[in-house]
């Protein structure tokens, strides 16, 4: 699922978030350091492959391995983050991932600078990123459990996934533009410096975390790993999450391939309306984030799901459809990303809740990092087939093969108990 402001801090009633958390100088920090964190996660998303096409001419196949070598992290390390995180603070390691990826746009941004940037230089740096954002996402979403109480997690998830909207509006319009109207490197260096604002904001969270009791001879992390797939194996609600995800994910990515030279190759767009295009998806999450706080409660939480994943992607299979540089070319795509936008929020925000609502305090980390290892851990594969197809069926036809994928994802959830959620959440 797709692969997170204040429109979003509204509670489960429809009503604002209450004062009281938003008074919460520490929710506030983790709040602006995950929102500069994921706008520097967006930049270099799109500033890493645009360089490559279009300053180092990259094919298909090279660009697919690229997005597969930033993303193979999550295949290679989910399981261990979230065994690690669940042992210690999340906050330290947030800090710690920040100052890394800060670390590694800054050299990339240096090297750029004195043309010293090539295509292996570019695999290290979005494998270091990659890496260093599998621990950062499992610590937010474990970090956000142990600063509020469980009432607020509604509200308190409606916010951070607001902050990704945010990303998804400001990360790929900016990386686009940098790199069209400045350069590569400038782009790079300005991922690089909203990953050490994040640093300089989460550094300064000040509540002790509260974590489960250490044993004198802690299990091994294998065991430790397995009792979490253990978990997640034997609840129908997250079982088919990890099988929805899956699916979702790895066409997804190979979607995404594809739609990275469709645009710009067939569509001949530059890299400003390249940004554009992909960041329509943020308002649209915008309003996902505000649908979210009041949909589930009103039709249902299984039924908002199923329908809003149809829609969200099945809306993909217009875009094959589209030709020529038009002056509809760009308002339609706007459309279509905005609609994805608003429906893939909708389902991250709702599975969140279900997620969290679950899952005991001692099993959070593991249990996003098993999810995040279904699901995630299938792009890299997925990359790689869309370039694959990209190269041998063209871009048009690879498009809508990958978009059609997408679609098993709301036919797995349609045919299970998730469907059958109803308007209050289940309690761990």
């Amino acid at each position: 699922m797709p692969s997170v402001s204040s429109s979003s801090a509204v509670s489960d009633a429809g009503g604002p978030v209450p004062s009281r958390l938003w008074r919460d100088g520490d929710f506030r920090r983790l709040w602006v350091g995950q929102t500069a964190s994921q706008l520097g996660e967006h930049t270099s998303l799109v500033v890493l492959p645009l360089f490559a096409v279009l300053t180092l001419d990259a094919g298909a196949g090279r660009l697919g391995l690229l997005r597969a070598v930033g993303q193979v992290p999550i295949l290679m390390l989910s399981l261990f983050a979230g065994a690690w995180v669940d042992r210690w603070r999340a906050r330290t390691v947030m800090v710690l991932t920040d100052v890394g990826r800060t670390l590694a746009l800054g050299a990339a941004a240096v090297a750029g600078l004195l043309g010293g940037l090539g295509l292996p230089a570019l695999f290290v740096v979005a494998f270091a990123v990659g890496t260093l954002s599998v621990f950062f996402d499992v610590a937010y979403q474990a970090s956000l459990v142990r600063l509020v109480r469980r009432d607020q997690l509604v509200w308190g998830n409606s916010a951070l996934e607001g902050s990704r909207s945010v990303a998804q509006i400001g990360g790929p319009a900016l990386g686009g533009a940098l790199v069209s109207l400045l350069s590569a490197p400038i782009a790079a260096a300005a991922g690089a410096l909203f990953f050490a604002l994040s640093f300089l904001s989460i550094r300064r969270i000040r509540r002790i975390e509260s974590l489960p009791t250490r044993s004198k001879r802690p299990p091994r992390v294998w065991r430790r790993i397995h009792e979490g797939l253990r978990f997640v194996v034997s609840d129908a609600s997250l079982r088919t999450v990890c099988l929805a995800s899956a699916a979702f994910q790895f066409s997804s990515a190979a979607m995404m391939t594809v739609y990275l030279l469709f645009l710009p190759r067939e569509l001949h767009l530059s890299g400003t309306a390249v940004g554009l295009a992909l960041a329509a998806t943020g308002p649209g999450a915008l309003l996902g984030s505000v649908l979210a706080a009041r949909l589930p409660h009103r039709f249902g939480h299984g039924a908002v799901l199923v329908s809003a994943a149809a829609l969200g992607d099945g809306v993909f299979l217009c875009v094959p459809a589209v030709h020529g540089s038009s002056a509809v070319t760009v308002p339609a795509l706007l459309a279509i990303n905005f609609v994805f936008g608003t429906c893939g929020q909708l389902v991250n925000v709702t599975v969140m809740a279900v997620r969290q609502g679950v899952t005991p305090d001692g099993m959070q980390g593991r249990v996003a990092a098993t999810i995040t290892f279904a699901g995630m851990g299938m792009t890299p594969l997925g990359s790689l087939l869309g370039g694959f197809l990209a190269e041998e069926w063209g871009l048009r036809t690879g498009l809508l093969v990958t978009a059609a994928g997408m679609m098993l994802s709301p036919v797995l959830m349609a045919s299970s108990p998730l469907a059958r959620l109803g308007r209050a959440l289940p309690v761990a």
